[in-house]
């Protein structure tokens, strides 16, 4: 399943982690430091556990400052 996530906050964040280790996830955030630090496999919140998942799980998540939508 293909899932967008609009803000990369706490919520945006867990929420993205918890999804894009059985589905593919796309986070878009006004914040293009929030984008970088996601598609650089790093969290861009202060939560051990989200960086940890980040950096070492291998999860299908990207960020993007656009929204592309297909059918």
């Amino acid at each position: 399943m293909k899932i967008l996530v609009l803000g990369l906050g706490y919520v945006g964040t867990a929420n993205a982690v918890l999804l894009s280790q059985q589905n593919e996830v796309v986070c878009y955030d006004l914040n293009v430091d929030r984008i970088n630090l996601i598609n650089d496999k790093k969290s861009p919140i202060e939560d051990k556990k989200a960086s940890e998942y980040i950096s070492q799980k291998n999860l299908n998540l990207k960020g993007s400052c656009k929204i592309s939508i297909t059918k």
